[in-house]
């Protein structure tokens, strides 16, 4: 499942469903398919406007969705947004998922992924936090140890 989360789209293969989208935009109307393959594309890309954008194109594929495709728009939605490091979105996209399909192997790898991504970032921030919190008591502890010497 990490691989899948991880990968990164070719910048050609982005220039080549971005063009075929504008394209059909241009004659008025983009079908699904070529929009969920362009929403794929930006949600492998390296760019977070890339990313936001193909997001926000699955999301209105999910709208106007019949129950399969849902499913599928929901699985790709919870791709994007962990690349996104919005882990508390993906992981309510992967439960709605589970919630009709509770044997879905994929979204039940993705659930675990989420959940130790979500894990490991929280212990980091507080680490962070920890951190900081010590240097700022460090140097307070020495401006005092200073001022009492002089």
């Amino acid at each position: 499942m990490e691989t899948v989360v991880e990968e990164v789209v070719a910048p050609e293969d982005l220039k080549k469903f971005e063009s075929l989208f504008n394209e059909e935009a241009a004659r008025g109307e983009v079908s699904s398919k070529t929009t969920f393959e362009y929403a794929w594309c930006l949600i492998r890309s390296r760019y977070l406007r890339d990313m936001q954008k193909g997001v926000a194109l699955l999301e209105q594929l999910y709208v106007k969705g019949n129950d399969e495709s849902q499913r599928d728009y929901l699985f790709y939605l919870a791709i994007g947004n962990y690349r996104l490091k919005e882990y508390s979105n993906a992981l309510n996209y992967v439960r709605a998922i589970l919630k009709n399909e509770p044997k879905n192997h994929q979204a039940k790898e993705l659930e675990k992924l989420i959940k130790q991504k979500m894990k490991k970032e929280g212990l980091m921030g507080m680490a962070i936090v920890g951190g900081a919190a010590l240097a700022i008591g460090s140097i307070v502890g020495i401006g005092v140890a200073l001022a009492k010497k002089s």
